[in-house]
């Protein structure tokens, strides 16, 4: 039986002839977590993680920040381009949440560029991200942008005189899942994602722009984890210290990359201890957005988008040839930079070598990521029948029991 067309949007359903979570094979629409709601999660199943992740541990643990996401299942069985079967979605991302149009100083970084970014060119030289970031499949890039466009248009968010934005929106492929060519993806699709954000926890695995995604060949998605870290500030004459100041560090990413020999976690072989294969060949990529409310000018925002390849290397990634894996980070601190009515500003910043605690918070953010993105996650089936499965809790936890790497968790025994 063919399920009829169904729009699952987050937190609210718009309209469906029947219901079906992306998540499958949940039969009911999804509902954003809450602290008592919510998914299974790496430290739930007992794996081992460094740093200590704040109250939400996500991205939204950085003051300000908002997500929304709008999710699109429609369809079962063969492919018919334009009718699907669809599985694809959109996330957006506000640094200041989604009634602000204050921009935050920001740096972007490609570790591989086999994938697309828009506006990233003006963040490069001007170092503010003026809007949220979007991210959704590679062919919607374009419908997601101008949307964008539109809806900051409406709302007062482009420059004073109303002439210009550009709008930040990235993607991964999620074509061996859903009917990529068949543009599923429509404005109203992009509106609701914005007009939908909000803090607090949020939903990961097979949710907006991570509906379709793949990553290590297990399905992948959309992960996010946060760090909580104290830098001690050392002054005064007999160089004593004063209390230390408390910052946050929230990653957010696409996960859809990786072959299944590649996946490590906590330091265990795990693609190898289950083997499987998806495709011959990586056609995924990674997009990922760093959020943290510590001091950082552009220059050090484009060095701690680098260390999110140290979280993905860490999970066993080699950025291959075909991946597209491009990285935003931003400062929420420092409200105000880029008014340009005031002739001058005085902004706070953190010197360089005390950066070193904002760092280690975003790889190990990031590893855990992915790792959320896989474990807080359901198999899926899409476009020709091509099923992916969820990586299994159950032998995951008896594979890192196998190499003492498990630790007491939450999860149902």
């Amino acid at each position: 039986m063919v399920a009829k067309p169904l729009l699952l949007l987050a937190p609210i359903v718009l309209f469906a002839s029947a219901v079906i979570d992306a998540r499958e094979p949940q039969k009911s629409s999804p509902v954003r977590s809450t602290i008592e709601n919510k998914g299974i999660r790496a430290r739930d199943l007992g794996v081992p993680l460094d740093g200590t992740p704040d109250k939400f541990n996500a991205i939204t643990d950085v003051g300000g920040v908002e997500v929304g996401y709008t999710t699109l299942i429609e369809g079962e069985g063969k492919l018919v381009v334009g009718q699907g079967p669809v599985r694809t979605g959109v996330t957006a991302i506000f640094p200041r949440g989604h009634a602000s149009n204050d921009p935050v100083y920001a740096g972007v970084f490609s570790l591989n560029g086999n994938g697309e970014m828009t506006g990233t060119a003006w963040v490069e030289e001007s170092g503010f991200l003026e809007g949220p970031v979007v991210i959704t499949n590679t062919h919607s890039v374009g419908v997601a942008r101008d949307a964008v466009i539109a809806w900051r248009n409406a709302h007062g968010g482009t420059d004073a005189q109303g002439l210009f934005s550009l709008p930040v929106v990235a993607e991964t492929w999620d074509g061996w899942l859903n009917d990529l060519n068949g543009f599923h993806v429509k404005p109203e699709h992009v509106f609701h994602a914005l007009d939908s954000a909000q803090g607090g926890a949020i939903e990961e695995g097979s949710v907006g722009g991570g509906t379709g995604m793949i990553c290590y060949e297990f399905k992948g998605g959309n992960g996010t984890a946060s760090r909580k870290i104290d830098v001690k500030d050392k002054t005064g004459a007999a160089n004593t210290a004063t209390p230390a100041r408390s910052f946050t560090v929230g990653v957010f990413l696409q996960a859809n990359f990786g072959r299944r020999p590649q996946l490590t976690i906590a330091g265990v072989p795990i693609g190898k201890e289950i083997p499987g294969e998806v495709y011959k060949k990586e056609a995924g990529s990674c997009i990922a957005v760093v959020a943290t409310d510590a001091p950082l000018l552009p220059h050090q925002l484009k060095r701690l988008a680098r260390r999110v390849s140290l979280g993905l290397a860490r999970t066993g990634s080699v950025s291959g040839n075909g991946s597209g894996d491009l990285f935003i980070a931003f400062s929420t601190a420092n409200p105000g930079a880029s008014d340009s009515e005031q002739l001058t500003h005085s902004v706070e910043t953190i010197p360089n070598d005390r950066m070193d605690p904002i760092f280690a918070a975003t790889v190990q953010a990031t590893e855990e990521a992915v790792v959320n993105a896989l474990i807080d996650n359901q198999s899926m089936t899409g476009r020709d029948n091509h099923h992916v499965d969820a990586i299994p809790h159950d032998r995951l936890r008896k594979i890192l029991r196998k190499y003492n790497r498990l630790q007491s968790s939450r999860a149902p025994k």
